[in-house]
């Protein structure tokens, strides 16, 4: 069996590694990372949220039954503002990203109706597919969220492979600024 490739053009490299470096902050490392993310995949939502200090304990486990998030980035503002709140309940989508820190991967309009509570206002905006990257501090704790929504109803290996990348290389900038990188 034949691995996925991921080719990216000479642009999007240099743009990753000599504008995202020298980025004058979070905001400006996520623009970055977010044209990027348009030229590659088109369309689509990203937004950034930290996981609540109250909802992480120091062994990961943090309050068994809700989990708050708290947006620090959006690609879209009108729909989606900086500083939106939202109390997860535990369920599976929350064990396997925000608890076990697993990517998940929402393909369908069914998969985000079961997931999301808004499901109604991201099928409005066109939005059929998600993934979430959990952004992990040096404990291994999910401490933030790296999510892509996009008008595709299923991901390619490669785009799920530049998805993952773009969300690692945004972490050190999310955690750093929110002071969430200690283990």
């Amino acid at each position: 069996m034949s691995e996925a490739l991921l080719c990216l053009p000479l642009a999007v490299c240099r743009a990753l590694t000599h504008e995202l470096p020298r980025a004058g902050g979070m905001a400006a490392a996520l623009e970055c990372i977010d044209r990027v993310r348009r030229q590659q995949l088109g369309e689509g939502l990203l937004t950034v949220n930290v996981v609540g200090a109250s909802s992480v304990a120091e062994d990961g486990e943090g309050d068994d039954t809700t989990i708050e998030l708290q947006r620090v980035w959006t690609s879209d503002p009108a729909a989606y503002p900086v500083g939106g709140r939202k109390r997860k309940a535990m369920t599976g989508w929350t064990r396997q990203l925000l608890r076990r820190g697993e990517l998940f991967v929402g393909e369908g309009e069914a998969a985000l109706r079961e997931v999301f509570d808004d499901h109604e206002r991201i099928a409005g905006l066109g939005l059929r597919a998600v993934v979430n990257v959990p952004l992990l501090d040096a404990g291994g704790r999910c401490r933030a969220t790296f999510n892509l929504l996009g008008v595709r109803g299923v991901w390619a290996p490669g785009e799920l492979a530049l998805v993952e990348l773009l969300g690692v290389l945004a972490a050190p900038w999310v955690l750093g600024v929110a002071g969430l990188d200690r283990g």
